[in-house]
């Protein structure tokens, strides 16, 4: 079985880097661009996962994460953060991250992190 992923950043370059990434290795069913679409195309797609941006404009992922993970606790999440938002990290764990990748986002680091949490 494939699973379905949900990619979310505020920079669609960045999206399309995570997007190719991940397909082949999995099934990506949709794209958002802040954490409030996040959050509605988890509801309308229900994927196995989520790469997930931490700093977004209208809500942030750390909060995308507590609502998607407050609702569908199973959820995989998997952040994609800079190398200087360790703090960041910390709140997005507390808020029920399973994992991060830093940026720029490499496949070679990104697709492990994901497959890990459905071997």
């Amino acid at each position: 079985m494939t699973e379905r992923v949900l990619v979310v950043d505020d920079s669609s370059f960045q999206r399309t880097v995570v997007r190719d990434a991940l397909e082949g290795p999995f099934e990506v069913v949709g794209e958002a661009e802040n954490g409030a679409e996040a959050v509605e195309l988890f509801e309308a797609y229900e994927p196995d996962a989520v790469s997930m941006d931490v700093v977004m404009p209208e809500m942030t992922g750390i909060e995308a994460t507590a609502a998607i993970k407050d609702r569908w606790p199973d959820a995989v999440i998997v952040m994609c953060t800079s190398v200087d938002q360790q703090e960041k990290m910390m709140e997005a764990v507390k808020a029920g991250a399973d994992g991060y990748v830093t940026k720029p986002v490499d496949a070679d680091e990104l697709v492990p992190e994901m497959r890990s949490h459905f071997e």
